[in-house]
């Protein structure tokens, strides 16, 4: 990953999550992503039970404001449950998620018709000096999973290969490598 810089920068434009240092110490995380279709059908991809199970996982819960709920993580090498709480919730425009137990996990989803398409800006925040390049490669993988059900791109392989091709870009060696 490129080194930090100490105000945020422009939005990123490639597939690659950009990291910067706030003002304030803290670290911002972010990524965008484009479809061609409207906005209802890419919040139908990260919201509807059978597509978010596709890409992300399944979530057992109230689906609203202030909800509190389990979320599964499908894809990982053991599903792991998480409760969750949506924090603000504004379909199709906006998304909040936070993970109580993860302290200061907070993920905002926000959509916009931009130049015809639908852009997802992917935001979350983390403390002063966290290393988030481990969290940078687990949310590029699964929005590239988004992008095959959102967008019909071609799926990503599984996490090793996707590790290494991806990893070297964000400063992480593949496992095994030195």
């Amino acid at each position: 990953m490129t080194d930090a810089q100490t105000t945020p920068a422009d939005p990123p434009t490639g597939r690659r999550g950009v990291v910067t240092d706030l003002p304030d110490g803290r670290r911002r995380l972010e990524f965008r992503r484009s479809w061609p279709d409207g906005p209802d059908a890419v919040w139908a991809a990260i919201t509807e039970p059978d597509r978010l199970a596709r890409w992300f996982g399944t979530y057992q819960g109230e689906r609203a404001p202030g909800a509190r709920g389990t979320l599964t993580m499908t894809h990982e090498a053991e599903p792991a449950a998480e409760a969750v709480v949506i924090a603000e919730c504004d379909p199709p425009r906006r998304l909040v998620v936070e993970w109580p137990e993860q302290e200061g996990w907070r993920v905002e989803l926000a959509l916009a018709v931009e130049s015809g398409r639908t852009t997802l800006h992917f935001v979350q925040h983390f403390a002063a000096g966290a290393d988030v390049t481990d969290v940078a490669l687990g949310w590029h993988w699964y929005l590239d999973k988004l992008d095959a059900v959102a967008g019909g791109r071609p799926a990503p392989g599984e996490w090793d290969a996707f590790l290494a091709e991806v990893g070297p870009d964000y400063g992480r060696a593949p496992e095994g490598t030195a």
